[in-house]
């Protein structure tokens, strides 16, 4: 049933990312910077190590898109060169090396792989409402594989999520991904199949980290996007509403942390940048 709001009119659903709600809860300033401040502040310089994820990201999508008879690891490495990023290193011989570094992941990655185990899904856009919220989002990869931990179940789609940051990652950084949660729960609905198995691929390792959540663990990750989403639109309709500037900080709070040093409005923080000064463009590559 249509929820009403003021004066009979249907309640407005807040249109979101799980980006644009975990930018909220890391930092209500950078939050405001992104998605409110018009014309937005200047950022600062690209960052090598997201040209290395986007070039990595594209090339698997583009041999995704291949016909599955030209589908090699050689293909995949040919396709990291051609679409390369050379954003944010310190210069051609570090950009050249990293280049080298991930058509190797690539190749490896895709060697393991069957290029004839179609995905459903490529960069696929998912999404779904509820009573008050409209998410959206945009998935690397969407499998269909047999069964599940119940041996009755048929066919279920399994998000998978690439990674390519230095750090190793855990079960626990799946189980704990909102935005895994939420795009298993938006590709169900859209796809009308069953979708509860979230995986994160970190292609620097080759390992996978996995999780199959129940029905139950969804709907928490549901709710407290929900909750979040409700702080993001009070924040919104504030600034809307002509929220001087003198009381950004009261609605939009800096949260200081070591993400500042990543930040791309670091020059616009003055607490932030004071705590942790920003870091080199290339110092977010792994040694």
């Amino acid at each position: 049933m249509t929820q009403l709001g003021f004066e009979g009119m249907p309640k407005r659903l807040y249109p979101c990312t799980p980006h644009r709600l975990n930018l909220w809860v890391e930092c209500p300033r950078r939050y405001r910077m992104t998605y409110l401040d018009r014309p937005q502040p200047t950022k600062g310089p690209p960052r090598a190590h997201n040209s290395l994820g986007a070039s990595i990201h594209n090339a698997l999508a583009g041999w995704w898109r291949l016909p599955y008879e030209q589908r090699s690891p050689e293909a995949a490495g040919v396709l990291l060169a051609q679409g390369w990023i050379d954003e944010g290193f310190q210069g051609p011989e570090q950009s050249a090396k990293w280049r080298e570094r991930a058509r190797d992941m690539v190749a490896n990655y895709v060697a393991k792989l069957d290029p004839t185990d179609e995905p459903v899904g490529v960069e696929r856009v998912v999404a779904m409402r509820t009573d008050a919220v409209a998410l959206s989002g945009r998935v690397d990869r969407l499998d269909l594989r047999s069964g599940g931990e119940a041996e009755d179940e048929g066919e279920q789609l399994v998000v998978v999520d690439y990674k390519t940051g230095r750090h190793l990652l855990r079960p626990d950084d799946a189980r704990t991904s909102m935005a895994l949660a939420l795009y298993a729960l938006a590709a169900a609905r859209v796809m009308r199949r069953p979708c509860r198995r979230v995986e994160l691929h970190h292609l620097p390792s080759g390992e996978v980290a996995s999780w199959e959540h129940s029905d139950e663990t969804l709907l928490r990750h549901l709710r407290r996007a929900e909750d979040i989403a409700g702080e993001c639109g009070r924040a919104d309709a504030a600034f809307r509403d002509g929220l001087p500037p003198e009381r950004y900080d009261e609605v939009f709070p800096p949260h200081v942390g070591p993400g500042c040093a990543w930040c791309d409005f670091a020059q616009h923080c003055p607490e932030g940048s004071a705590a942790y000064p920003p870091r080199r463009p290339w110092e977010g590559l792994a040694p």
